[in-house]
Order: C-alpha cells, then structure tokens, then sequence
C-alpha cells in the first residue's frame, strides 16, 4: 500500500522559514516525478514545485528564488523549503508522486499558516 505522509507545516510570522516533508512508503521516490501543491481556503489547488527524475526543478513564479525542493532518496523523503514565507502563501501543502500515464499518489496535505 502506498502512503504518503507530509509533515514540517504550522504556524510561522511573515519572513519566516519551513521545511516540509513528505515521507514516501510502499512506492521508490527516484522512479517517480515528485511535485508539491498547495490549496488555499476558497481557492483552486495550485502547482508549487516539481523535482524529475533526473533531479531537475521546476518552481512556480511565486515560489521561484526563496524554495527548495529535493529528494533523499535514502530516506524515501521529499522534502520542500520555503523561506521569506509571506500571509499568501497560507495553505495546505500537499506532495504528490506520480509518472506520467501511470500510478498518481498524493498525500492528505499539511497545514501552513503564515501570519503575525
């Protein structure tokens, strides 16, 4: 059975920093395209980040230049930093591995709410 579990969201003042986690079990992180999405209250899910398989990285404009994503693909983790954290960018954080015209995991999410 394949789980992904996020962990690393909480409550963090504007500039601030988090480093998400998203630890894989029953599926190999490296042979899967890995990608971070966010969801707002009241708004569309959204793409945050992507890391291929070849270790490439993909950002949204938002996130561009203050975020990190990377796979430890010893500890089957992927994880996602954010830094210079802003009010807009409170949501739910939510990781996904998935190839392309194959499997498609995603995990429940975790909670990040910036504010001072």
């Amino acid at each position: 059975q394949v789980q992904l579990v996020e962990s690393g969201g909480g409550f963090v003042q504007p500039g601030g920093s988090l480093r998400l986690s998203c630890a894989a079990s029953g599926v190999i992180i490296k042979s899967y395209t890995a990608a971070w999405y966010r969801q707002a209250p009241g708004k569309e899910r959204e793409w945050v980040a992507t890391i291929i398989r070849s270790g490439s990285t993909l950002y949204e404009d938002s996130v561009k230049g203050r975020s990190t994503i990377r796979r430890d693909n010893a500890n089957n983790t992927v994880y996602l930093q954010i830094n210079s954290l802003q009010p807009e960018d409170t949501a739910v954080y939510l990781c996904r591995l998935y190839i392309l015209n194959g499997p498609d995991y995603w995990g429940r999410g975790t909670q990040v709410t910036v504010s001072s």
